[in-house]
């Protein structure tokens, strides 16, 4: 091999470890993104499922107080 084919072996070998390490590098970032996004996630599907408990239960009360409204509505008519 000519000293000039080897040059260009190493340009091309070197350009190849910079490729390889600015992925690695990127990788990184997308792994630290990723776990912040299903942290984000997580979080998200707690609140949503206190959301969902906090409308059962406020489902819940109107319709006991709805039903004692009409209770009271029908001891008023009761009493006419």
């Amino acid at each position: 091999m000519s000293l000039e084919m080897l040059e260009k072996l190493e340009a091309k070998v070197q350009m190849a470890v910079d490729t390889i390490s600015l992925l690695q590098m990127e990788i990184e970032e997308l792994k630290e993104t990723n776990e912040s996004l299903t942290a984000e996630a997580n979080e998200l599907r707690s609140n949503r499922e206190t959301l969902a408990q906090d409308n059962d239960k406020l489902q819940n009360d109107h319709q006991a107080w709805q039903e004692r409204v009409r209770t009271l509505l029908g001891k008023m008519d009761h009493v006419e």
